[in-house]
């Protein structure tokens, strides 16, 4: 018996080198949960571009949309976990729909292999630039002054922007009403026609309209400052930094891909995500570069998951 298992263990450890010496050895799927000509294919499409180059096998970029990015995870979770199809993920659909939804067709922390994030960015607090308030201090007292007065647009319940915002709401202990549009554009567009008075929106999204002055910015949700809208305040700065909120877009492989499969597509995700033409082109979309380890990725996916689970549970919000 103890021959028998040297004997599988050695077929089973020859065949895991082998596979890694011959990958990849065909096109490789990076799916995307979103539209085409969406943020996330923004990042998608150049990123596998450069793999395609490193790697020597075409990376193709397949959007498979629906259910806020649910089916494409979805996808990625049940496939071979052979390295052949991978997952431009995000926040949303790994560490916010678990705790949205009763049923979901995968566990975020048991279905993937994080592999690492590509690049990250903040929510920014934006008003209609006729509304009076001009830091967050004045915007929390006129809530405070006018309670359920104030609209807050979100891109649907249970997304970024509204979690974002009940997470501001907890902290704050303000009573606002938000209004919930069919995606992100559609709210930005709103709230500069003044139909609605403020919205936490992606700094991609709304970062040309704040530049523009067709919106007020009062708060980056992050720690810190961000060089393209150096005169917004973080969120440290305006003493709530609980409203921590940055938004990633990483890449995920199903559970169970091999280690030596794993450390290659990491470390050519990594090398390919940091090179200057990559960088310059998140900046321009106001988002930052931000690879990390498998191990730290992992661990984002788990603390955001548990930050997220609260805001949701203390909101009371559940959705089909």
């Amino acid at each position: 018996m103890g021959k028998l298992i040297l004997v599988i263990t050695t077929a089973l450890f020859t065949a895991t080198i082998a596979q890694a010496q011959t990958y990849p050895a065909k096109p490789i799927r990076l799916i995307v949960p979103f539209p085409p000509g969406g943020p996330a294919d923004a990042i998608a499409r150049p990123l596998a571009q450069k793999l395609s180059e490193s790697l020597g096998q075409p990376v193709v970029v397949e959007n498979r949309p629906g259910a806020t990015g649910t089916i494409g995870a979805s996808l990625v979770a049940k496939s071979p976990p052979d390295g052949y199809t991978l997952l431009l993920g995000t926040s949303n659909e790994l560490t916010m729909s678990p705790g949205l939804y009763e049923k979901l067709p995968y566990h975020p922390s048991e279905d993937f292999t994080p592999l690492t994030p590509v690049i990250v960015f903040p929510n920014i607090l934006v008003t209609h630039p006729t509304l009076p308030p001009k830091t967050v201090a004045e915007f929390v007292t006129l809530a405070r002054a006018r309670p359920g007065a104030i609209n807050f647009a979100t891109s649907g319940a249970g997304g970024t922007n509204h979690l974002t915002g009940e997470l501001f709401r907890a902290v704050t202990k303000i009573k606002i009403n938000f209004v919930p549009y069919k995606g992100g554009g559609p709210a930005v567009v709103d709230l500069m026609g003044g139909h609605v008075e403020a919205m936490f929106a992606t700094m991609p999204s709304a970062i040309t309209f704040v530049q523009n002055r067709k919106l007020k910015a009062l708060l980056v949700t992050d720690q810190k400052r961000w060089k393209i809208a150096p005169d917004v305040p973080s969120a440290k700065e305006a003493g709530m930094p609980s409203v921590n909120v940055i938004t990633w877009n990483g890449v995920l492989g199903p559970a169970g891909l091999p280690a030596v499969i794993r450390t290659r597509l990491h470390t050519e995700i990594v090398t390919a995500s940091n090179t200057q033409d990559m960088k310059d082109r998140m900046a321009a979309q106001a988002a930052e570069v931000a690879t990390t380890s498998v191990e730290e990725f992992a661990a984002t996916l788990k603390r955001d998951f548990a930050q997220w689970v609260k805001v949701i549970k203390d909101a009371g919000i559940r959705l089909n």
